[in-house]
């Protein structure tokens, strides 16, 4: 269950998520997600299983919330309110900074699928909620958009990220919004 799903001002529901999440974060620095186990994420942070299972389903219900607090964290930042192109554009440099992060020296790792995943479902999520708040007139769902783009981004950007000589995010940016404002209906570019 992700973190914005259900928002709680309980402190101690919010520090074992946050103890969770990282844990989770630190033994994927040395582990494969796949060999990483709930009893593993659990014993890094000194709480029970059944504490665990109290807050998610399972490790990839983990794994996306903690994919979605990280954005969130990046949006915040960046003063992010979702008035279509500007939030757009903070969601594709959001993005960029993730996977950099993900794929430099502090972290050699592949992306795995479930990483890739998780990050899909946290940008489909946000586009999602933007798009209820900007209703579109088109006979296409917002849920179908809002997939068709949250995959466009992750894969525009991965190509990005995997490139050397890469330009610099805020360029990518603008190719990635000419070519998915389209997919939102985003006019105010």
């Amino acid at each position: 269950m992700a973190e914005e799903s259900c928002p709680t001002i309980d402190p101690r529901v919010l520090r074992t998520r946050q103890l969770l999440q990282q844990s989770l974060e630190k033994l994927l620095k040395k582990k494969e997600f796949d060999e990483i186990s709930v009893q593993d994420i659990t014993d890094a942070a000194t709480v029970n299983r059944a504490t665990f299972y109290d807050h998610y389903a399972d490790k990839f219900a983990l794994l996306e919330c903690m994919v979605g607090s990280r954005f969130h964290e990046l949006l915040a930042e960046r003063k992010v309110k979702f008035d279509c192109a500007t939030a757009l554009k903070a969601i594709v440099l959001a993005v960029c900074h993730y996977l950099t992060q993900l794929q430099g020296p502090k972290c050699q790792r592949q992306l795995q699928p479930h990483m890739e995943s998780a990050i899909i479902a946290v940008v489909r999520r946000m586009l999602l909620e933007g798009l209820k708040l900007h209703p579109s007139e088109n006979a296409i769902g917002s849920e179908m958009i809002a997939a068709t783009a949250s995959w466009a981004i992750y894969g525009a950007v991965k190509e990005w990220a995997q490139t050397t000589n890469r330009c610099a995010p805020e360029d990518v940016a603008d190719q990635v919004m000419m070519l998915v404002a389209p997919i939102l209906q985003v006019t105010e570019m």
